[in-house]
């Protein structure tokens, strides 16, 4: 059993494949054409950190319901960890890409840790040694 896709709530979809493809590093594991429930349009689109592992599904907003998750999907904590093996590489490309961090690394117990905003404006932690 393994953990395999999280949705992710946002305003537009290529924003975010930007965001995480080009600013944290994440592949672009998937980008289709798909339907709705109900016949509707939409894209199938997924990102997952190198090498696999569990992936985002990068969903567009639909309807007002879900425009208002849009950066809200934990109630404004820290509810997605990006664990990396060298935190400062990876602090250091995150913040020439424009990435928002919160704070500054804090050393804790379980390593080194910050929290950012993704696109969309969901809190996380990168975390790493």
């Amino acid at each position: 059993m393994r953990l395999d896709l999280t949705t992710l709530v946002v305003d537009d979809q290529d924003e975010a494949i930007a965001f995480f493809v080009d600013a944290l590093g994440f592949e672009l594991a998937e980008d289709r054409a798909s339907t709705t429930d109900d016949g509707r349009a939409k894209r199938w689109v997924v990102v997952r950190p190198p090498g696999g592992g569990a992936g985002l599904l990068l969903a567009r907003a639909d309807g007002p319901e879900q425009e208002a998750a849009v950066g809200r999907q934990t109630g404004g904590r820290v509810g997605f960890f990006l664990h990396v093996e060298a935190f400062a590489p990876q602090h250091a490309r995150m913040l020439a890409a424009g990435v928002e961090f919160l704070e500054e690394p804090r050393h804790e117990a379980y390593g080194t840790v910050a929290v950012f905003l993704d696109c969309a404006g969901n809190r996380w932690d990168l975390l790493g040694g």
